[in-house]
């Protein structure tokens, strides 16, 4: 009795301490310019207004920074999910030379602050004339993104039974018709974590979209948040107001990926 009251303290702490931000976000987002520093801490501003998302949406650039984030983190999920796909099978099926080195390779690059590469990764965008390009955004992404996603697939093709597969090769499909009719189909809540993970990742990140990009026209959601914070003050509704109007990709992508999320982090953890 104690042991499941104390167990669903517990989650309802956890809970209430993860929504919190939120929460607040969101209060600060409907809170009056006027009120902000005059009212104090209130659970609940006394006036809310829609005022700081009519202004976001009307009066600044970010509906150009949502759209810019959304063309980079769908097209990096996607061509990650491809590369990292026929990776990951790849990993999972055949022997070649120099398979080990390349799996270390892959780690070892996990494992580099981000800041200790910026530096090189500038000079080689500039030289190519990638900086102030969703473009070159979208190639920095989808190479800091695979690694993870390989070894990703690769669980979940290593779920697939090979008696499948070969059964299928005895019925007469080709090694290509057997990957699209038989490991592919099977391998969907693998793709749809990865989507999911690369997704969010992409979303959010903000160290390479402030490097690379200097245009207005070309910046991203989390670089646009800088844009609220002035030289001798901060708009704090409206960036609070841009912040919730951030979440809903990726809520809506949690939403319809839920269940492969979950799949994708516990996977490899059981072996079946």
């Amino acid at each position: 009795m104690l042991g499941g009251i104390g167990f669903y303290a517990a989650v309802t702490a956890f809970v209430v301490f993860a929504l919190f931000p939120i929460y607040w976000t969101l209060k600060i987002s409907v809170t009056p310019s006027s009120l902000l520093y005059s009212e104090g801490i209130t659970a609940w501003p006394s006036k809310a207004t829609l005022h700081n998302y009519a202004s976001v949406l009307a009066v600044t650039n970010f509906p150009r920074y949502f759209l810019n984030s959304i063309v980079v983190s769908v097209s990096t999920a996607v061509l990650v999910t491809v590369i990292a796909s026929a990776a990951g099978y790849a990993f999972s099926r055949f022997r070649f030379r120099g398979k080990n080195v390349v799996a270390f390779l892959l780690l070892l690059t996990q494992t580099f602050p981000l800041v200790m590469v910026i530096p090189p990764i500038y000079r080689i965008m500039g030289s190519l004339h990638l900086t102030n390009s969703l473009t070159g955004l979208v190639i920095i992404y989808v190479a800091f993104n695979i690694p993870f996603a390989t070894f990703l697939m690769q669980s979940f093709c290593d779920g697939v039974p090979r008696d499948l597969e070969e059964a299928a090769l005895i019925d007469g499909c080709t090694r290509p018709q057997a990957l699209m009719r038989v490991v592919l189909p099977l391998t969907l809540p693998g793709m749809g974590a990865t989507i999911g993970f690369v997704f969010t990742a992409a979303w959010s990140e903000l160290l390479f979209a402030l490097m690379l990009i200097d245009d207005e026209n070309r910046k991203t959601f989390a670089v646009g948040l800088l844009t609220f914070i002035g030289k001798f003050d901060v708009d704090w509704g409206q960036m609070m107001a841009a912040s919730m109007l951030g979440l809903i990709p990726a809520c809506l992508f949690f939403a319809l990926l839920q269940r492969y999320l979950v799949a994708g982090l516990t996977a490899g953890a059981v072996k079946g």
